[in-house]
């Protein structure tokens, strides 16, 4: 995979990796293990370490097909591989966590505030936040790229989206990275399948960072009812088209769910592509090349996302018996869609393992896209992405990797977690 690079974007050659393990995408994607799964049928069934197994979706066209059935498919049993009571889904349950109609009518609160027009906005302060960042990093000359750019950007923006202090940030994205990064022991003392996480069962992520995040969230909405104004958390309150309202317990969990989903997706997404312009010169002067030319800053920003398929999977559960690519699926079996593996489908994709700035059609699916939870953050990540690689072609001469990245410990996110990189100035 990509071996003219000196330091691949993965360096997992085995095709047999335990994909219910945290551990299995520490040397990166395992792109071999997928391949062979989606020459098995792109519908396999897959052995659980310490749990009862679940139907691996590897084919792009599968993951399309059953992404657009909730009714068969339900989140409602969770998003992630792990299997939770009844008791723990209902306590830390998030609107990725219901189908519709209910995820519909929450959703319709919030889609005007993430909406494409509503976030083109923000391009100047994005693009302000972005040219500080790299400015900075050039005086360091060497850095750690995620550390100094791709962390601080989404947090920054996050702070713009929901309207907190500026000066709480850090310490949102902090407890954000302890939830969704719970099995990484790097951003917890409470890794999920290292220590005995019991005792916080009921919390998003099994993790007592979501106490400290539930107290800040309790007193926003306290703010909140006194008549204090924060962004698009005001919007969640309201009703919805069907005259309910976010519950308090609801909104704590969404408040969670924004903190960390709403950083750390776009975060690893800015870090593969520095990644990428630090170890193929040729496509950072291809971007240089075509900086005035917004359809291929675009296009580009896209093929960006695709290759680094920050959300490797979501889970699903099935409603009822089914067949599926000659499969029988039963009833409250675990189907897992591997977007990271869809996006690499050579049925799909021409020579995808291969960055193509050009590529068009592209159907990526590492929002989710078909389906009824596509990302709400989507338009804002794809802006963030594409502002990162005009700036960095405007402000930087080269840009190239000394020493080899680390990955974040997780199956659920795939992410460069460190990126050693030596920047001069344009």
């Amino acid at each position: 995979m990509s071996a003219e690079w000196k330091y691949p974007f993965s360096q997992s050659s085995d095709p047999n990796v335990d994909l219910s393990s945290h551990d299995a995408f520490n040397e990166g994607a395992p792109y071999k293990t997928f391949e062979r799964l989606r020459g098995e049928g792109g519908v396999t069934w897959t052995e659980e370490t310490g749990g009862r197994g679940f139907w691996s979706v590897t084919s792009h066209e599968h993951i399309t097909k059953l992404n657009r059935q909730p009714d068969l498919l339900s989140s409602a049993k969770g998003i992630r591989i792990e299997d939770q009571t009844e008791e723990e889904y209902e306590a830390r349950k998030t609107f990725q966590e219901t189908d519709p109609p209910a995820h519909t009518y929450f959703r319709m609160l919030v889609n005007k505030a993430f909406s494409r027009n509503s976030i083109a906005q923000f391009e100047d302060q994005i693009r302000e936040i972005t040219g500080s960042l790299i400015d900075k990093a050039l005086e360091k000359g060497e850095c750690d790229a995620t550390e100094m750019i791709a962390r601080q950007l989404p947090m920054r923006m996050l702070g713009q989206i929901i309207g907190v202090p500026e000066e709480d940030l850090g310490w949102l994205v902090e407890k954000g990275d302890a939830l969704i990064s719970n099995s990484d022991p790097d951003y917890t003392d409470f890794v999920v399948d290292k220590v005995d996480t019991d005792e916080y069962r009921l919390l998003p992520f099994r993790s007592p960072a979501a106490v400290e995040l539930f107290d800040y969230a309790n007193d926003l909405l306290k703010r909140m009812e006194a008549g204090e104004s924060f962004g698009v958390l005001n919007l969640v309150l309201g009703e919805t088209k069907g005259g309910t309202k976010m519950t308090h317990d609801e909104f704590r969990n969404f408040f969670c769910l924004l903190v960390a989903a709403g950083n750390d997706t776009t975060r690893y997404s800015i870090a593969a592509s520095i990644h990428a312009l630090a170890n193929q010169p040729d496509l950072f002067q291809q971007v240089k090349d075509n900086l005035d030319d917004e359809a291929f800053m675009m296009t580009a920003a896209d093929e960006m996302i695709r290759w680094a398929s920050p959300t490797t999977h979501f889970r699903r559960t099935a409603t009822r018996d089914f067949e599926h690519a000659g499969k029988q699926i039963k009833e409250g079996d675990k189907v897992v869609l591997w977007f990271a593996s869809g996006n690499r489908d050579t049925e799909m994709f021409d020579d995808p393992y291969s960055i193509d700035l050009t590529r068009k059609p592209n159907r990526f699916m590492s929002f989710g896209q078909g389906g009824p939870h596509v990302c709400l953050g989507m338009w804002l990540a794809k802006l963030e992405v594409r502002i990162v690689l005009e700036e960095l072609a405007k402000r930087v001469a080269t840009i190239e990797q000394t020493a080899n990245h680390s990955y974040l410990r997780s199956n659920f996110i795939l992410g460069i977690k460190r990126l050693p990189v030596r920047m001069t100035a344009a």
